[in-house]
C-alpha cells in the first residue's frame, strides 16, 4: 500500500466510524423519522383509495344527471338539481376537490351565461381550471363574453387575450374575432386591425376568416 493510499483509507475509516456513532446516538430520532415517512406514504395511498377515488366516483355519478339537463337546455335543473339529483352548483361545492367538482363550475358558468346572469357566470368560470387546452381557453373566452355583456370592455379584452395563451385551430380563430370587436368597442382601431389581420394570416381556413376582409377594409378606410 502506498503512502498516499494510507491517509485516504484512514479518512474513509474515520467517516464510517463517525456515521456509525451518529446512528447509535440518534437511533430513536432516525426510527421516528422513518416511521413518520411511512405513515405519510401510507396515509396518502389510504386517502387516495378510501376517500379521493370514491368521492370522484360519487361526483361523476351526480354529474351525469346534471349534464343531461344541460344538454336538454333545462338550465334551472342543471344548476339546482331536480330534488333527486344534485345540480352543478351543489356538485361544485360538495365535490370541490375532485375533477368533476371543478368541471361542474365550467358547466355552471356556461349555464349562467346562457341565462344572462353574467356575474354568476364569471364567478363560476374563474373557479374552473383544467389541463385541457380547449376547455381552459373556452372558459376564459366565456369570461370575456360575460364581461362584454356587463360593458366591462377592458376586462373582456384581458380575458380574450388569456384565452389565446395556447393557440389552436379550434378555439383561437373565434377568440381573435371577438378580441378584434372588443378592441373596436374600446376605440383601439389599430389593435383591432392587427387582430383581424392575424386571424386572416394565421387561420385562413377558419370560418371566421371567410368574411374578415370586410372588417379589415372598413378599418383601413377610416
Amino acid at each position: 500500500m502506498s503512502k498516499e493510499q494510507k491517509p485516504k483509507n484512514l479518512a474513509v475509516g474515520e467517516a464510517i466510524s463517525r456515521s456509525e456513532q451518529f446512528i447509535e446516538k440518534n437511533q430513536k430520532i432516525i426510527l421516528i423519522v422513518i416511521i413518520a415517512i411511512l405513515v405519510l406514504i401510507g396515509g396518502f395511498f389510504a386517502y387516495k383509495k378510501l376517500i379521493a377515488e370514491p368521492r370522484q366516483e360519487s361526483a361523476a355519478a351526480e354529474m351525469f344527471a346534471a349534464e343531461q339537463f344541460f344538454k336538454n337546455e333545462d338550465m334551472d335543473k342543471a344548476l339546482n338539481g331536480d330534488g333527486k339529483h344534485m345540480g352543478f352548483i351543489a356538485i361544485a361545492d360538495k365535490y370541490s376537490s375532485t375533477k368533476s367538482g371543478t368541471l361542474a363550475n365550467f358547466y355552471a358558468g356556461s349555464a349562467y351565461l346562457s341565462k344572462g346572469e353574467f356575474q354568476k357566470a364569471i364567478d363560476h368560470l374563474k373557479k374552473f381550471s383544467s389541463n385541457d387546452v380547449f376547455l381552459s381557453n373556452q372558459a376564459k373566452s366565456m369570461i370575456g363574453d360575460s364581461y362584454l355583456e356587463l360593458n366591462k370592455v377592458s376586462e373582456a379584452i384581458k380575458s380574450y387575450e388569456k384565452a389565446m395563451s395556447n393557440p389552436n385551430e379550434i378555439t383561437t380563430p373565434f377568440v381573435l374575432f371577438k378580441l378584434g370587436l372588443a378592441y373596436e368597442m374600446n376605440k383601439d382601431n389599430k389593435k383591432a386591425l392587427a387582430t383581424y389581420k392575424k386571424l386572416k394570416t394565421d387561420y385562413p381556413a377558419s370560418m371566421e376568416a371567410r368574411e374578415i376582409d370586410k372588417y379589415i377594409s372598413r378599418l383601413e378606410s377610416l
